[in-house]
């Protein structure tokens, strides 16, 4: 069984997500800590539970998802993987990020590469990866039919989606993310989002006013 401790992190309100079983293996999701007391929060939930990490994960490369992967990396010496898409919207943050406010931001590269059909392992769990673009071109979700939990970064929101106004954003696509890959999964999977609070696949395919199965789209 997954043990889900879910943080949230900078201004963005930005959710970092810590998942573990029973080995007490752990990955870390999308790090989002830059200030000291984010970064010791995270830090003593690790040191708490006793929990070996095993892996450093991005659904995508957006600045709110990426400020801790330096932290991370630095501390607990794992290899970090992403999407390859995601590599030129991971070394763009740099180049931005102190107009946020983050000047000392620390650029980490990907250690390794996603692609759809793959199965991530750690501990017990096994996760399928499902490339999710639209949002971002190289967003993807991990996805654990055994536990019926995917997380999906900012595609899928309860009672929203994600924006598309980035850069590599697109909203026709996006929706077929949405529809062919999400929807395709049972209803009572629960969803952590990139931001906001769980929900579930059947309650937004039901409800959703941007992509729900009654929608205009």
């Amino acid at each position: 069984m997954l043990s889900i401790q879910s943080f949230v992190f900078n201004p963005f309100s930005e959710n970092t997500y810590v998942v573990s079983d029973s080995t007490k293996q752990a990955v870390i999701i999308d790090p989002g800590c830059f200030e000291p007391e984010e970064k010791a929060e995270l830090d003593d939930y690790i040191k708490q539970q006793n929990l070996s990490v095993k892996y450093l994960l991005n659904t995508h490369c957006h600045i709110d998802h990426v400020l801790g992967n330096a932290h991370v990396k630095e501390k607990y010496k794992v290899p970090f993987l992403i999407h390859a898409e995601e590599e030129k919207v991971l070394r763009a943050v740099k180049s931005y990020a102190s107009n946020y406010g983050f000047a000392t931001y620390q650029e980490v590269l990907p250690d390794a590469f996603f692609k759809e059909g793959d199965v991530l392992s750690f501990g017990s769990t096994n996760w399928d990866i499902l490339f999710l673009p639209g949002h971002a071109p190289g967003h993807i979700g991990f996805y654990d039919a055994r536990e019926k939990v995917i997380f999906s970064g900012d595609v899928l929101f309860q009672g929203s989606i994600g924006r598309t106004d980035l850069p590599g954003g697109n909203f026709e696509v996006l929706i077929q993310s949405i529809r062919k890959k999400l929807f395709s999964l049972p209803d009572d999977v629960t969803v952590y989002s990139g931001h906001g609070a769980t929900t579930t696949i059947g309650y937004e395919k039901a409800t959703n006013p941007f992509c729900g199965l009654n929608s205009q789209r």
